[in-house]
């Protein structure tokens, strides 16, 4: 019979954690730290580095295109989360709902998530192009024109629409598992007291749920900041004017087309600070609405 062993004493304790600690310090800490270093000078490529100080970041603070790259970043971050969240839940719905077939329609809903960020991107460049895309016919048969190459509004949506997509999956997994514990007891009275489908998702489903729906805005806001970056590289390029220049894609081309390292430094330091927030925003409203049973 297989026994566990606990390790008590800080030697054997230090020795098991070393391993993750050095990864943490090699991969995360120190590049942190050297991101905050940088910032503080005026870094560019082929020349010496110069102690500014602050000066980059004053720069960041006068500049118009860089506040509208903030707030582009924000609402882009919000319309994100808030359709991840609503779409991941009614299609966790529909698959919790259905008796026959469940696991293939969970299959097709997760495997967009399996994909690499570029191969979506791409993927959704042939599905929204506006001349060779599957979907311009039939939106375009609907009185819309199809132009986010030269259209601001449009390329938003289009990289929003596919930054959701692709994030989809994930949420589903977590869903699915959060509304499979829901009593059975619930959903049976809900049925008895002539409660409507949508009704009951909304009344008894999301209540118990909440743990696993601010732990997952927590996720997507994150994703929604650094890690839809692909999509607009290879979309829209952070055009039309600027229109999809969100701050993940702004420092990149500050720091590699620019070769400005300096300000790029300090518009990463700027965004985890941003990002920050929010999480400590998400997180008090979590501790506050979050149900946890009995």
């Amino acid at each position: 019979m297989a026994t566990r062993e606990i390790f008590d004493g800080r030697v054997e304790s230090g020795l098991l954690l070393l391993p993750t600690l050095l990864v943490s310090v090699v991969f995360l800490y120190y590049p942190t730290a050297l991101a905050v270093r940088t910032s503080l000078f005026d870094s560019s490529f082929g020349r010496s580095d110069e102690f500014v100080g602050l000066e980059n970041y004053v720069t960041l603070l006068t500049d118009p295109s860089y506040h509208a790259s903030v707030l582009l970043s924000v609402l882009f971050a919000a319309v994100v989360v808030a359709g991840v969240i609503a779409v991941s839940l009614y299609l966790t719905f529909l698959i919790h709902e259905v008796e026959t077939g469940q696991d293939l329609y969970l299959i097709s809903v997760i495997w967009p998530y399996a994909l690499p960020p570029a191969v979506g991107a791409l993927v959704f460049l042939f599905i929204a192009h506006p001349t060779l895309g599957v979907l311009t016919g039939p939106i375009e048969a609907l009185g819309v024109d199809v132009d986010w190459f030269n259209d601001g509004p449009q390329a938003f949506v289009v990289v929003a629409v596919a930054a959701i997509w692709k994030q989809i999956g994930y949420n589903v997994i977590f869903m699915i598992a959060a509304m499979n514990n829901v009593p059975d007891t619930l959903t049976e009275t809900a049925a008895l007291d002539g409660v409507g489908r949508l009704r009951r998702l909304v009344s008894v489903y999301v209540p118990i749920m909440t743990p696993t729906l601010f732990f997952l805005v927590v996720i997507n806001t994150i994703y929604a900041f650094f890690s839809t970056f692909a999509f607009v590289d290879l979309l829209t390029s952070g055009g039309p004017s600027n229109a999809t220049n969100i701050l993940i894609f702004d420092l990149y081309q500050e720091a590699f087309s620019f070769f400005n390292f300096g300000v790029a430094s300090a518009k990463s330091v700027v965004l985890f600070v941003v990002v920050g927030a929010l999480m400590y925003v998400q997180f008090r409203v979590t501790d506050e609405y979050s149900y946890y049973g009995a």
